[in-house]
């Protein structure tokens, strides 16, 4: 679950990508946003990427489907906004937390039952073929927003923050969004979470333990399979707590947000190392920093500055950062 503490190269490239993009930006305040608005973007991408990772490095599986479970999460915590409305809108912190907590809640709870059904109709029959499960799972996608749009249907649907969410407060001439700054904090608990769990708790251990010998661990008495589920279906709440995430990032969802942000879950994969959950971390971090800067200072180079990026690494390191075969 960790970076290779023995390792420390990759590291190196947060501090030299932001004094590359202070030099050309010029403007330390306009930087400083910048590069908050980037880490907050690349927490996001981290919460969705961490459920594909702990899917594949546990459990071997390739799911390009996971897109759908964003969408899933996305548009049932709109649906949650919507019928809260008064919630949403009211000037008190607790009516505002309590309209968030239970979107949260509906968007993860509907995102690990849609994983659920995923696993035991599609996954399950194609354990240990790698690329029948890349196609049986993009196959899953595409029927999966087909069903979004008989349910929710095809325009684009407005999420609004609420009052603690929106605006920014300055520091020292600086702006920093408050939503950014609870995103951020979101994402560290999800990381921190994510560790504790894996390496401080009886399930996690017996997960970990179940990929290296399967046998030894269902003959303790414990079932390898419902693990593997339960860690399956745990990637795919990851994935709808991010969709809840990005939705009032976007402030609009439309069906296709699923595979659009497939796209950046994917390169931050690579560049972090397939089943590597620090690497995602890191890979997200950087991801979110050269896209903001990218955007300012060159809004045509945005459109492929994160596939320039994980072309630069994987032509250093072909594995990615920190891959989980190096751990």
């Amino acid at each position: 679950m960790s970076m290779n503490r023995s390792d420390l190269m990759p590291l190196a490239l947060l501090p030299i990508l932001m004094g590359c993009a202070y030099l050309a930006i010029g403007n330390p305040a306009a930087w400083f946003t910048l590069t908050i608005a980037g880490v907050a973007m690349g927490m996001i991408i981290f919460t969705v990427a961490s459920g594909m990772t702990i899917v594949f490095g546990l459990m071997d599986v390739l799911n390009f489907g996971q897109g759908i479970f964003i969408t899933v999460g996305a548009y049932l915590s709109a649906t949650v906004f919507a019928s809260l409305s008064g919630y949403v809108v009211s000037p008190y912190l607790s009516e505002n937390l309590l309209v968030i907590l239970v979107a949260v809640v509906a968007a993860v709870a509907g995102a690990g039952m849609s994983g659920f059904l995923f696993e035991r109709l599609l996954v399950k029959p194609v354990y240990g073929d790698h690329l029948m499960q890349i196609l049986v799972t993009t196959g899953g996608l595409i029927v999966g927003e087909e069903i979004i749009k008989i349910i929710w249907g095809v325009q684009q649907v407005n999420v609004a923050l609420p009052p603690f969410l929106s605006g920014a407060f300055v520091i020292a001439d600086v702006a920093i969004e408050r939503y950014r700054a609870f995103a951020f904090l979101a994402g560290a608990l999800v990381f921190f979470g994510q560790y504790l769990v894996f390496t401080r708790t009886k399930t996690g251990l017996l997960i970990r333990a179940g990929v290296h010998d399967r046998e030894m661990v269902e003959a303790l008495g414990y079932g390898v399979r419902r693990l593997f589920v339960a860690t399956f279906v745990s990637g795919c709440a990851l994935a709808g707590l991010g969709g809840v995430m990005w939705g009032l990032y976007q402030q609009t969802l439309v069906p296709q947000i699923g595979s659009q942000m497939n796209v950046l879950v994917f390169i931050v994969i690579i560049i972090g190392g397939l089943g590597s959950t620090g690497g995602a971390l890191l890979g997200a971090i950087l991801v979110g920093i050269c896209a903001n800067y990218a955007s300012f200072i060159e809004p045509k180079v945005a459109l492929f500055s994160n596939i320039a990026l994980m072309t630069m690494i994987l032509l250093w390191r072909p594995n990615g950062l920190y891959p989980a075969s190096a751990r």
